[in-house]
């Protein structure tokens, strides 16, 4: 039998939410998810892991730099250099 839902495994709980976007953002959303070839839930679901992450980390740093100062300008980029998020070389 063909369904419209998402299947999940017997013992997957899932836990539904409704939420509310502006109309923008939901139009945004859709066309992400539908780009990305998986269905809404999951997508809203790897967004939130993801900020969830982004969340954890930003406060590991914090609590770091609180502990041992602030990182500095070379450590920053040598760091964004080893996680691919620099687009091109640093300035001399």
């Amino acid at each position: 039998m063909h369904t419209l839902l998402p299947q999940y495994d017997s013992g997957m709980s899932v836990d539904k939410l409704s939420i509310s976007f502006d109309a923008e953002l939901g139009n945004d959303v859709r066309n992400a998810a539908r780009q990305s070839g998986r269905g809404l839930s999951a997508w809203l679901a790897d967004a939130a892991r993801a900020k969830l992450r982004a969340d954890s980390f930003a406060a590991f740093l914090a609590d770091w730099e609180r502990e041992h100062g602030a990182l500095t300008p070379e450590e920053l980029s040598r760091a964004e250099a080893e996680l691919g998020l620099r687009s091109e070389a640093p300035s001399p």
